[in-house]
């Protein structure tokens, strides 16, 4: 038995065409499907991914803002074989304190920039300083750069909610007048 001809939107399709149209919009439907799932998937993977590094940088952001602030006699210690003041770890200690809960704190994508980018600093300044001293060695050294990585992971993993919103294409507006 032969089928006449199908006219959709002006576009005739043969019988065959309509079984292969059929057969490709349900595979279609189902690599959707799929898609869907895995990215469910993934995206419920990165936010564990986000809040367990964000979760240890607060943690290590507090409790060395916290040491610092009771200028603790190991802490102490390290600061004064660095040359430091010791009046210093009261204000690294509260700079941790603040960067920790504008982390964990919901909105203000700005803020956390700013906390990511000071945790970064102090981080970076914690290895120039131990390099500058001549008390580099593995140990110490290690722990601030595992510290940064897990850091940008933070930072990079995290959700659409708790970053800033993209810039506005600067092309399309006119030239400024001179």
């Amino acid at each position: 038995m032969r089928y006449p001809p199908v006219r959709v939107r002006g576009c005739e399709f043969e019988p065959s065409l309509q079984n292969n149209l059929r057969i490709s919009l349900n595979s279609v439907r189902r690599d959707l499907q799929i898609d869907a799932m895995t990215n469910l998937a993934s995206s419920r993977w990165q936010i564990i991914a986000y809040w367990v590094t964000t979760a240890l940088v607060v943690f290590e952001l507090a409790l060395g803002g916290v040491w610092d602030v009771l200028r603790v006699s190991q802490v102490r210690g390290l600061i004064e074989r660095l040359g430091y003041p010791l009046y210093f770890l009261v204000i690294l200690g509260i700079w941790k304190l603040l960067g920790a809960v504008a982390l964990v704190i919901p909105r203000f994508p700005r803020l956390k920039e700013w906390a990511y980018a000071g945790v970064i600093f102090d981080l970076t300044g914690a290895v120039a300083s131990l390099s500058a001293s001549g008390l580099v060695d593995a140990g110490t050294t290690a722990y601030p750069i595992v510290m940064m990585g897990v850091t940008v992971a933070s930072w990079a993993l995290r959700p659409p909610s708790r970053r800033l919103p993209a810039l506005r294409d600067l092309t399309s507006h006119p030239p400024m007048p001179r």
